[in-house]
């Protein structure tokens, strides 16, 4: 289950890039009817309006502390972190992390929150 932490890296890493990483990512990554949730009452849902909303501005750096992956069944788990994360000239952004993974052919990403610390 450490691939599931390995994989939440790797989505922060191609966010923490220029150009079409993060999507190129998260095409991969998302099953279609995923749901993002986001601080201020942000709801995206299915995997092409979560496609359309990543071409923000990358991450500068960020930090996952204390990863854990909880098994719900052999094909369904959720990984848990914190994270410090920080964009060019903004604040730091500090948040508990949890995305629900399922494996079929693969694992896809289901649901995935962010909750500000």
């Amino acid at each position: 289950m450490n691939e599931l932490i390995d994989l939440e890296r790797q989505g922060w890493e191609a966010l923490s890039s220029v150009g079409e990483a993060g999507k190129d990512f998260y095409a991969t990554m998302l099953r279609e009817d995923a749901v993002m949730l986001f601080p201020g009452g942000m709801r995206i849902e299915g995997r092409e309006r979560i496609l359309q909303s990543l071409g923000i501005q990358p991450w500068e750096t960020f930090q996952i502390e204390n990863p854990r992956v909880i098994a719900l069944t052999e094909n369904v788990a959720t990984v848990v972190y914190k994270v410090t994360a920080q964009r060019q000239r903004l604040q730091p952004y500090i948040a508990l992390i949890s995305s629900t993974y399922v494996r079929n052919e693969g694992w896809k990403l289901v649901v995935h929150q962010q909750t500000p610390v």
